[in-house]
C-alpha cells in the first residue's frame, strides 16, 4: 500500500491541524482548516454536549462530551464538496480556490458563539502570508440545531455574513426582519409538522402524545404541530417537554416522568418526538426500567413519529431492539447522490492513520473506537463503515457548499478575488439571494424566506437480526402537494402493519352514530350516540347526524342512510283491487247483456212493463257507474280525481231519476182516486222529470269543479307517501251524495206505497228493496269514510258503488230476465189481462164506504171491448154511475 500514500496525500494535504487563537486560560480550539483565496467557515455538532460540572466563576471553555458520528459525517461532507469544487471548471475559470475552517459547536450555544467570534474577529497583525486564520470568513455553513443557529445568526447579522444551515428548521429563522443573513437548504418546521399531521390523518391516529425539548426548535415545533393537528381533528393527549441540555440536573427526572406519562396513557399508541437522539436513548431505557412485574416488552411498544433531529440516528436504540421499541416512522430531508462522498470515504480508508495526523476529529473518532475494543487492523475499516452508515443526510451540506461556490464565482467573474478584501461577505449574501445555483444538473434557488423546500422522505426503521437499520424509505412528502406520494416503496410489510395500529381516545363511531363530547374533554374523547329517527350518519366519527328529506325519505333510529318512502296507492296489482275490478267488469258485461236482451224483447209485455226506453237509460247509467268505480284504482292523477266522483254522481242520478219515473208511473196506473189521478196525469212528464233531476246534479258538479275541484295530493306519513285524491270541497261532495239520497228516498216512499200491485206490475217491491239497500250502504259509508285512512280508502267508496249498482241490476232486471228466459208463458198479453182482472176484482170487493153507504158494496164490471189491449173497470154505486179508467198494458 506504499504507493497509495502519495495519491491519498494529494487529497488530504490541504487539511491541516492548526492550533487556533488563544481562548480563555490559554486553551486552544481544535479546528480543521485548509487554505484558499476565499475562506468558508463550518460549524458542526461533532460532540453532543459539554460538561457543565465546573462551577468556576472565571471564564472557561467547558470540555465537549459524547462524540457524534453524524456531526463528523457532515463536516467531512463539507470538506469533500469544497475539494470537488476546487477542481471544477467553475472556480478554475475565475482562478480562485476555496479554503475552510471547521469548528465544533458541541451542540452548545456558548461553544457555538465562541466559534462564531473566532470567525468574525479581526487579525491582530498581518504577516503578508495567506494564513487561513488571518483571512476573513466570507460565509458560514452551520449549525445543525436551531438553538445554536439562532445564536450564531444574531452575531453574524451584525456584519451581514451569510449563514447557510443544513438542518436548523425552527420557523422563527424564516423571519428575515430578524435574521436577514440566515439561509438554509432545508424546509422549516411548519412543513415538517404539516407532514406529520398528514401522516397521522392518513392512518386515522387522532390521540397522540408529544415529546420535545424546551429550546427554540422544540417549542416552535410543538406549537405548530398542536395548531395544525387541531385543524385536522387530532388531539394531543400529553406534552412532555425535556430540558435542552442532556447534562442538566433536571433531565433525569423529566425523562422518568415522561416514561410514567406514556405508561399512564395506554390508549396513546402513537408518540411524536422532536427530541434529540440522546434524549430518546435515555427515554427508551427508562421505559424498559419502568416495566412492572409480569409485564412484557410489548407494553412499551409504540409507534414513534421521529422528527429530522433523530430519525436517522441509530444510537437511540441503546441495548434495545426494534421489537422492544415498536415502529419508528421518521421524517428526513431529501437525500441525493452519495457516490461522490462514498468515494471520499474510500480514500480515507486507504489513507488509514495518516489522515488522523491532520484531522483532530478523525483522530478522536479512532480513539473512541479503539476504546471500544477495536484492533488496529480493523479500526479504520470500522470507522469508515460507521461513517458510511450515516452518510444519507449530507445532501443539504453539499447544496450549501454549491450555493456559496457559485455565488463567489459570480462575483469573481468580474474582479480579481485573490487579493484579500476584494470580496465582502454582504456581496456574497446578495449573490446568494439573486443567483440560482446548480448541483448535479439541477437548479435551485432560495425562496423569499431564505429556504429551499424539497420536501421530506418518510423512512421506517427495520430490524435485521436485532440490528436497527435506518433510512428504509417508504414514502415521500412534498409540502406543495400537501400529501404523500406513492411512488416510493410503500409495499413494505412494516408500512402495512401501521394500518393495524389504533391510537384513539374513543372507538370510532360507526355510520348511524354521531360523536358527543362531554364538556371540558378533548374533542377526541367522546361517546357514540345513535342518530334519532329521520336522521342518519353515513361516515365514521361524524360530529352530527344529517337530516333526511322527510318529504321523500325516512330513517329508523341508528340509521346510516335514508330510506326512500314507499309510494302507496290503491294499485292495480292489489288483490282486493283485482277483485273489485272483476266485479266492475262483470257488472258492465251483465248490464250490456241485459240491455241487448231487452232490445231484442222490446215488444213483450215484461219489457214494456219494465219501463221500455227508461230501462235502457238505467242500464246505460249503470255502465257509466261501473266505469267510474274503476277510476278509484291506480295512481291518482288530476283527471282521475275529478272524473270519478262526477261520473258516478251524474250517472247514478240518471239511474235513480229513471227509477223515480217508473215508480210514479206505477202509482198513476193503479191509482183509483179520480181526483188524485188527474193531478198525477198532469204532473207526469217522464223525460222532463228525468232531465230536471239530472240537470240539477250536473249543475252541482259543475259548481264543484269550477270553485273547488278534486285534486290529487300526497299524504306524507312517517315511512310512506300515500297518493290519494282530495275531494276539494267536502260540502260539494256531500251535496252530490245527499241529492242522490233524496231521490232514492222519494223512490223508496213511492215504491213502498205500491208494493201490493199485481204480480206482473209489481216492481215496487224490488224498487223498495234496491233503494233501501242503497240508502243503508251509503249511510254506513259516511262513518267508515270519515274514520278510515290509508291505501284502501278508495276501496270503501268503490265497494258502496258496486253494492248500489248490483242492487239496482239485481232487483230491477234480473227478475225480468228470468221471466223472459224461463217463464215465457207469463210474458204474454193474455197472462197480463188475467192478472189485471184478478187484481181489479179483488180490489173492488175490498172497497167499502163510511156513513150511510157503509152497507153498499162496489160491484166491478170488466169491459172487454176496450181497444189497444186496455181494460176498463166499472165501479157502480147506487146511481149506477160508471167510471172507466184506461190502463195500458205497457205499464
Amino acid at each position: 500500500m506504499a504507493w497509495v500514500t502519495p495519491v491519498i496525500y494529494v487529497y488530504i494535504t490541504h487539511t491541516i491541524l492548526e492550533i487556533g487563537h488563544a481562548t480563555e486560560k490559554g486553551t486552544r480550539v481544535p479546528e480543521a482548516t485548509a487554505p484558499g483565496d476565499i475562506i468558508i467557515g463550518g460549524v458542526f455538532p461533532i460532540h453532543g454536549d459539554v460538561d457543565k460540572k465546573n462551577n468556576s466563576f472565571a471564564p472557561h471553555k467547558p470540555p465537549c462530551i459524547r462524540f457524534e458520528e453524524s456531526g463528523l459525517v457532515k463536516a467531512l461532507a463539507m470538506i469533500n464538496a469544497i475539494e470537488i469544487m476546487n477542481k471544477s471548471p467553475l472556480l478554475a475559470d475565475v482562478n480562485i480556490t476555496l479554503g475552510y475552517r471547521i469548528l465544533d459547536s458541541c451542540s452548545d450555544v456558548s461553544t457555538a458563539l465562541r466559534a462564531t467570534a473566532d470567525f468574525t474577529q479581526q487579525p491582530e497583525c498581518h504577516t503578508g502570508s495567506n494564513s487561513t486564520s488571518h483571512l476573513p470568513v466570507m460565509a458560514i455553513i452551520g449549525d445543525s440545531h436551531s438553538e445554536t443557529s439562532i445564536a450564531i445568526a444574531n452575531q453574524l447579522t451584525l456584519k451581514m455574513i451569510p449563514q447557510i444551515s443544513y438542518s436548523s428548521t425552527a420557523v422563527i429563522l424564516s423571519d428575515k426582519s430578524r435574521f436577514p443573513a440566515f439561509m438554509r437548504t432545508v424546509p422549516n418546521d411548519k412543513h415538517q409538522t404539516a407532514a406529520m399531521v398528514s401522516l397521522l390523518s392518513t392512518f386515522g391516529w387522532n390521540w397522540v402524545g408529544v415529546v420535545t425539548t424546551d429550546g427554540n426548535y422544540g417549542q416552535s415545533a410543538l406549537d405548530h404541530f398542536v395548531s395544525q393537528a387541531s385543524e385536522k381533528g387530532i388531539c394531543v393527549a400529553f406534552k412532555s417537554i425535556l430540558p435542552q441540555s442532556i447534562s442538566g440536573q433536571h433531565v433525569c427526572s423529566a425523562i422518568t416522568q415522561t416514561a410514567k406519562t406514556i405508561y399512564n396513557n395506554p390508549k396513546v399508541q402513537v408518540i411524536v418526538s422532536f427530541a434529540k437522539p440522546t434524549h430518546m436513548m435515555y427515554l427508551y431505557q427508562e421505559l424498559k426500567n419502568q416495566l412492572r412485574a409480569g409485564q412484557n416488552m410489548e407494553s412499551m411498544r409504540r409507534v414513534w413519529v421521529a422528527s429530522d433531529s433523530w430519525s436517522s440516528s441509530s444510537s437511540v436504540k441503546g441495548n434495545l431492539t426494534l421489537e422492544d421499541i415498536g415502529h419508528v416512522v421518521g421524517f428526513t430531508f431529501k437525500s441525493g447522490d452519495l457516490s461522490s462522498f462514498s468515494e471520499y470515504l474510500s480514500r480515507l480508508e486507504a489513507a488509514g492513520h495518516d489522515y488522523t495526523e491532520t484531522n483532530p476529529f478523525m483522530q478522536e473518532f479512532y480513539m473512541q473506537l479503539k476504546a471500544e475494543g477495536s484492533g488496529d487492523t480493523e479500526l479504520v475499516s470500522k470507522a469508515v463503515n460507521t461513517l458510511r452508515e450515516r452518510a444519507d443526510t449530507i445532501f443539504s451540506v453539499e447544496m450549501a457548499v454549491s450555493a456559496i461556490v457559485q455565488a463567489v464565482a459570480s462575483i469573481c467573474r468580474w474582479r480579481n478575488c485573490k487579493t484579500p478584501g476584494t470580496v465582502q461577505p454582504w456581496e456574497v449574501l446578495k449573490a446568494l439571494w439573486m443567483e440560482e445555483f446548480k448541483l448535479r444538473e439541477k437548479s435551485y434557488k432560495f425562496d423569499s424566506s431564505g429556504d429551499i423546500n424539497l420536501g421530506y422522505d418518510v423512512t421506517m426503521w427495520r430490524s435485521d437480526g436485532g440490528n436497527i437499520l435506518v433510512h428504509n424509505v417508504v414514502a415521500g412528502y412534498h409540502p406543495h402537494i400537501n400529501n404523500f406520494t406513492h411512488t416510493y416503496k410503500t409495499t413494505t410489510q412494516q408500512f402495512k402493519d401501521l394500518k393495524l395500529i389504533i391510537s384513539k381516545c374513543s372507538k370510532s363511531c360507526v355510520p348511524g352514530e354521531f360523536k358527543k363530547t362531554a364538556e371540558g374533554q378533548h374533542t377526541c374523547c367522546y361517546e357514540c350516540i345513535n342518530c334519532t329517527e329521520n336522521y342518519y350518519s353515513n361516515n365514521t366519527d361524524m360530529h352530527q347526524c344529517l337530516s333526511c328529506d322527510t318529504n321523500k325519505e325516512w330513517s329508523p333510529k341508528g340509521s346510516s342512510s335514508c330510506i326512500p318512502k314507499a309510494q302507496l296507492f290503491f294499485s292495480w296489482q292489489d288483490g282486493f283491487a283485482v277483485v273489485l275490478l272483476t266485479f266492475s267488469a262483470l257488472g258492465i258485461l251483465l248490464a250490456l247483456l241485459v240491455s241487448a236482451l231487452f232490445l231484442h224483447q222490446r215488444d213483450t209485455p215484461v219489457v214494456k212493463a219494465a219501463g221500455g226506453p227508461l230501462s235502457q237509460a238505467i242500464l246505460f247509467s249503470l255502465v257509466i257507474s261501473y266505469i267510474s268505480a274503476m277510476l278509484f284504482v291506480g295512481r291518482p292523477n288530476s283527471f282521475q280525481c275529478k272524473a270519478r266522483q262526477v261520473l258516478f254522481g251524474i250517472s247514478f242520478t240518471l239511474c235513480v231519476s229513471c227509477i223515480l219515473v217508473k215508480t210514479l208511473q206505477i202509482l198513476l196506473a193503479f191509482q183509483f182516486d179520480p181526483v188524485l189521478q188527474r193531478v198525477l196525469r198532469r204532473l207526469y212528464q217522464p223525460y222532463i222529470i228525468v232531465s230536471i233531476c239530472v240537470a240539477l246534479q250536473v249543475a252541482t258538479c259543475i259548481c264543484w269543479l269550477v270553485l273547488k275541484s278534486p285534486f290529487n295530493h300526497i299524504i306524507r306519513q312517517p315511512t310512506t307517501l300515500l297518493e290519494d285524491c282530495h275531494e276539494g270541497s267536502y260540502l260539494a261532495f256531500g251535496v252530490m251524495l245527499g241529492y242522490i239520497a233524496v231521490l232514492a228516498f222519494v223512490c223508496f216512499i213511492c215504491a213502498f206505497k205500491g208494493r201490493k200491485l199485481p204480480q206482473q206490475y209489481n216492481e215496487a217491491k224490488f224498487i223498495t228493496f234496491s233503494m233501501l239497500l242503497y240508502l243503508v250502504s251509503w249511510l254506513l259509508f259516511i262513518p267508515v269514510y270519515v274514520t278510515t285512512s290509508g291505501v284502501y280508502l278508495p276501496a270503501v267508496e268503490m265497494v258502496v258503488i258496486l253494492i248500489s249498482n248490483y242492487g239496482v241490476l239485481s232487483c230491477h232486471f234480473f227478475p225480468k230476465c228470468y221471466v223472459i228466459l224461463f217463464k215465457k208463458e207469463q210474458n204474454t198479453k193474455s197472462a197480463f189481462r188475467k192478472n189485471l182482472y184478478e187484481y181489479s176484482s179483488k180490489s173492488t170487493h175490498s172497497v167499502s164506504v163510511s156513513g150511510r153507504s157503509v152497507s153498499e158494496q162496489f160491484r166491478p164490471a170488466v169491459v172487454t171491448n176496450c181497444r189497444n189491449m186496455t181494460s176498463c173497470t166499472g165501479l157502480h154505486r147506487g146511481s149506477n154511475t160508471r167510471h172507466c179508467l184506461r190502463r195500458s198494458t205497457s205499464i
